[in-house]
C-alpha cells in the first residue's frame, strides 16, 4: 500500500506534456496581446532581412543580364591590332592582306576589319574642326557588322555600292552626340557632307564601333586618301577553334613581325564583369548584417521586458504546475516567432525590391534561393539567441515571488 501511495503521488506530481501545438499557443499568446510591440520589433529583422535579398538580388539580376548578353555576343571574338615596335618611335602597320590571310585559319567563320582615318566629323563645316566630340572616324569591310553580330537600329548597313560613296553609318553614342536621330541626314566629313545612311544599335563587345563615324572600304580609298592598311582586324571562330586560332593569329596577320600584331579577347571585359559584380555588394551586405543584428538586439529587449510585464503570467503557470522548461519554451517560441515575422516581411521586401529595381533596368528578375533560405535561417537563429537569456531569466522566477511581486 505505502509503495502504491508513493507512486500515485510521483504520478501527481509529474508534469503534462506540451504538444506542438500547445507549444505554437502559448508562444503566440504574448505577440497577440501586443501587436504594436510585435510590429516595431519585427521591423528591424525585416530591415536588415530586406537589404541583404535585395543587394543579393540585384547582384544576381545584373550578373544573369550579362551573362545572358555573353551568350548571344559569343565569347568566340578576337581582334588583332598594332602593338608596340621593338624601336621607339616606329608606327606598327597590319599588312594591307591581313584580313584575307585571318580568314584562311581553320575555324574562323567571318572576318572584318576597321580602319582609322586622319579625318573628322562634324554636323556642319561651321563647327570648329577641334570639337569632334570623341568621334573617331574609321574605314570599315562590309563583313564587319556581321562579325560582330550588330544591328542597324534605323537605316541601312554600308554595301557595295553605298560603300564607295559618301555615304556615312554612326554608332549609336556617335549618333546622339551629333545629334542625329535619322537616317538621311548629312554631317560633315572630311572636307565634304556624307549621307548618313544607317545609325547602329549598341555594340558591348566593340565600344570603341559605337563611338566612331564608319564609311566603306572603298568610299575611304577614293575619299580620304585611306592607304588600305587595317588598324584592328576582327574574327569570329568555332567555339572549338577560338584557342588554336589565337595561337597563330599574329603570325598570321603579320609573318615577318607577329611581336607587333596584339590580339585581345573583347568578351573577356564582359566576363570579368559578370565574375566580379557581387565585389561591391559585399559592403551592403555587411549593412545589411548589422541592421539584421540591431534587429536582434530589439527581439532580445522585447523579451525581457515582455518577461518583466508577464511576471504575474509566468508564477500562475509555475503555480498550476507548469516546469522550468516549459516556460522556457514558451519565451523561445514567442522570440522565435517574432523573428520569424520580420523574416518574412524583409523576404518579401527584398524580393519586391529587387523586382523593382529589374524592371526598371530591363534586367531578369533573380532571387537566389540560397540567399532567401540564408536569410530567413538568420532570423531564426537570432530569434533563437535572443530569447534565450529571457527564457531561462523566466524559468528561474519564483512562482510566489511572482505572484507577490505582481
Amino acid at each position: 500500500m505505502k509503495g502504491l501511495a508513493g507512486g500515485r503521488g510521483r504520478d501527481r506530481l509529474k508534469a503534462a506534456r506540451l504538444s506542438p501545438r500547445d507549444v505554437a499557443h502559448v508562444g503566440s499568446s504574448g505577440l497577440r496581446s501586443r501587436p504594436m510591440r510585435v510590429v516595431l520589433s519585427a521591423l528591424g529583422i525585416a530591415i536588415g532581412i530586406a537589404t541583404m535579398i535585395s543587394v543579393v538580388g540585384i547582384s544576381a539580376s545584373s550578373q544573369a543580364q550579362l551573362l545572358r548578353e555573353l551568350d548571344k555576343l559569343g565569347t568566340n571574338l578576337l581582334v588583332a591590332s598594332p602593338g608596340e615596335s621593338m624601336f621607339a618611335g616606329e608606327e606598327v602597320k597590319l599588312p594591307e592582306e591581313s584580313v584575307g590571310m585571318v580568314g584562311r585559319i581553320e575555324g574562323v567563320q567571318d572576318v572584318g576589319a576597321t580602319a582609322d582615318l586622319n579625318a573628322t566629323v562634324r554636323r556642319t563645316e561651321k563647327v570648329d574642326e577641334d570639337d569632334t566630340g570623341g568621334i573617331a572616324v574609321k574605314a570599315t569591310t562590309a563583313g564587319l557588322l556581321r562579325v560582330l553580330r550588330g544591328g542597324v537600329g534605323s537605316g541601312g548597313w554600308l554595301n557595295a555600292a553605298t560603300g564607295r560613296y559618301p555615304s556615312v553609318v554612326l554608332g549609336h553614342v556617335a549618333a546622339e552626340r551629333l545629334g542625329i536621330t535619322e537616317p538621311g541626314r548629312q554631317v560633315w566629313l572630311g572636307d565634304r557632307y556624307f549621307t548618313v545612311v544607317g545609325i547602329l544599335d549598341p555594340l558591348p563587345l566593340a565600344p570603341e564601333i559605337e563611338r566612331s563615324a564608319l564609311v566603306g572600304w572603298e568610299g575611304a580609298k577614293r575619299l580620304l586618301a585611306f592607304d588600305g592598311h587595317p588598324t584592328s582586324v576582327y574574327e569570329r571562330s568555332a567555339d572549338a577553334a577560338v584557342e588554336d586560332v589565337r595561337k597563330v593569329m599574329a603570325a598570321t596577320v603579320d609573318p615577318q613581325n607577329p611581336q607587333n600584331v596584339q590580339v585581345t579577347d573583347p568578351s573577356s571585359a564582359l566576363r570579368a564583369k559578370a565574375a566580379t559584380e557581387g565585389a561591391f555588394s559585399s559592403l551592403l551586405l555587411g549593412l545589411g548584417g548589422i541592421a539584421l543584428l540591431v534587429g536582434g538586439v530589439g527581439v532580445a529587449n522585447t523579451m525581457i521586458i515582455s518577461v518583466l510585464e508577464r511576471r504575474y503570467e509566468i508564477g500562475l503557470r509555475r503555480s498550476l504546475g507548469a516546469t522550468r522548461g516549459q516556460i522556457r519554451i514558451q519565451f523561445v517560441t514567442e522570440s522565435l516567432m517574432l523573428s520569424g515575422l520580420g523574416g518574412l516581411a524583409g523576404v518579401a521586401l527584398g524580393a519586391a525590391a529587387t523586382g523593382v529595381y529589374a524592371h526598371s533596368g530591363g534586367l531578369p528578375w533573380v532571387v537566389p534561393l540560397w540567399a532567401v533560405a540564408g536569410g530567413f535561417g538568420a532570423t531564426l537563429a537570432i530569434g533563437t539567441v535572443a530569447g534565450l537569456y529571457p527564457a531561462v531569466r523566466a524559468s528561474r522566477l519564483s512562482p510566489t515571488l511572482a505572484l507577490h511581486a505582481a
